[in-house]
């Protein structure tokens, strides 16, 4: 399997790219402010096509490529219900002005092909399959995708801004809730394999096993406890 991902834009938001292998379809998850090139380069380098555009929340972060990049290559992109109204009101979804000469020229609005995501879909795209968990807690349509582990491969989990190396996603913006994101920790990532590779939408790699022995907020659900706020990443 091949996964190539970048930061991307004003908040360094993570786009991956992921396939079978070098030369194959592959799928885009979260092309957000300024990843545009970032994308173009990677599909160049690996040679993919890319078949659909799948994202973790509404967020103009992680959204803000999308027109752009659907449209160049005619795919779908794939989003909850919860969180669409963000691609075409990105200052609705975060309560304030998104500050347009920082974020540069945007093209806001929905790509031609808009699919919906829902809890436990079981996606099959580009040959790989990616196991959908609706996560609502930093947005209300946030969601996880989990791929299985295979031969000597671990399981792999785009956490997107519900769990990140050390922090959560934050809680404060619109739709943000800081019990619900205590209550998808739980119920999503618990369960986990400690090897599942984290792929988060900020920040390092890291594991399941790593989060719930040092993330202060999984081992405070571990425990049936509620952490206190801490710094957090995300717009």
């Amino acid at each position: 399997m091949l996964i190539a991902g970048f930061p991307a834009g004003a908040w360094g938001t993570n786009c991956y790219l992921v396939a079978p292998a070098a030369g194959e379809e592959c799928v885009i998850i979260d092309p957000g402010h300024q990843a545009t090139e970032g994308v173009e380069e990677a599909l160049k380098k690996h040679r993919l096509k890319p078949v659909a555009v799948v994202l973790t929340h509404g967020h103009i972060d992680h959204v803000a490529s999308v027109v752009p990049v659907c449209g160049a290559h005619d795919v779908p992109a794939w989003i909850h219900p919860a969180d669409r109204y963000m691609m075409s009101d990105p200052e609705k979804a975060l309560g304030m002005s998104i500050g347009m000469p920082l974020m540069g020229e945007l093209t806001v609005g929905e790509p031609d092909d808009v699919k919906e995501l829902a809890d436990g879909a079981q996606l099959r795209l580009a040959g790989l399959d990616f196991s959908v968990a609706h996560a609502p807690g930093h947005t209300k349509g946030s969601v996880t995708f989990k791929m299985p582990a295979a031969d000597d491969i671990p399981s792999v989990f785009f956490s997107g801004d519900l769990l990140f190396a050390g922090s959560i996603g934050r809680t404060d913006l619109p739709g943000g809730d800081h019990a619900e994101i205590l209550e998808s920790l739980a119920r999503v990532c618990l369960p986990l394999d400690d090897s599942t590779v984290v792929l988060s939408g900020h920040g390092p790699q890291t594991t399941i096993g790593r989060e719930r022995a040092a993330n202060p907020y999984l081992r405070e659900v571990a425990a049936g406890l509620g952490a206190e706020p801490a710094p957090r990443r995300g717009m």
